[in-house]
């Protein structure tokens, strides 16, 4: 069994981070990555930049951390929203509206959509995106493929076009300000999923 000192360590080590990523999280919310430097972070955490760099290898490895967290809560919200449905069709609905809303909190929009792919790079902003998201939506489209809501078809081009179509949405929403744009943006791709769906069986 681990004793006491070494415990107390692993906690305070864990409080440490989880300091960093907290205060990381504001102000980069607030201010945008490239505004924030290293001495604002650790004066706000009430730590050393050494004990930062015990964690991270620098500003951008903790704003991954930040991020991540950001990606896992939109993904959690997207599944609260989907499991308050019933029937699978409307769970896809439900999580892809949650998706398409939660690009809408100005903490998600400055953190996952407009300095996320900017200071991550493109492809690792999507490797991200995919380990957060991309696996329930294949789940969901496979489910609806199954049960014939949805044509037989590979799931996974499916899977990258719809992913593909809200992130696009989502940062178009992230840079727009007019008052309907949610809701236009909604219309627009509940249009595209009910193309989605099988018509009614040949007579």
């Amino acid at each position: 069994m681990p004793d006491a000192h070494h415990t107390t360590r692993a906690r305070q080590r864990e409080l440490t981070r989880g300091a960093l990523v907290r205060e990381g999280r504001r102000l980069f919310a607030a201010e945008g990555y490239a505004a924030v430097g290293l001495a604002e972070i650790v004066r706000a955490a009430g730590v050393t930049k050494g004990a930062l760099y015990h964690h991270f290898d620098g500003k951008a490895a903790l704003f991954r951390a930040v991020l991540e967290v950001v990606q896992q809560e939109v993904a959690g919200r997207v599944a609260a929203a989907a499991g308050a449905e019933d029937d699978p069709w409307a769970q896809l609905t439900a999580g892809c509206r949650a998706f398409l809303t939660a690009g809408t909190d100005p903490e998600v929009q400055r953190i996952m959509l407009l300095d996320g792919p900017a200071v991550l790079g493109w492809n690792e902003w999507r490797a991200l995106d995919e380990a957060a998201s991309a696996r329930h939506l294949t789940e969901a489209l496979a489910g609806l493929t199954a049960a014939g809501e949805i044509p037989p078809q590979p799931v996974e081009p499916l899977t990258r076009l719809l992913s593909g179509a809200m992130n696009e949405a989502a940062l178009w929403l992230a840079s727009s300000h007019g008052p309907t744009d949610l809701d236009d943006t909604w219309a627009a791709l509940s249009r595209m999923l009910e193309a989605l769906r099988a018509g009614p069986p040949a007579r």
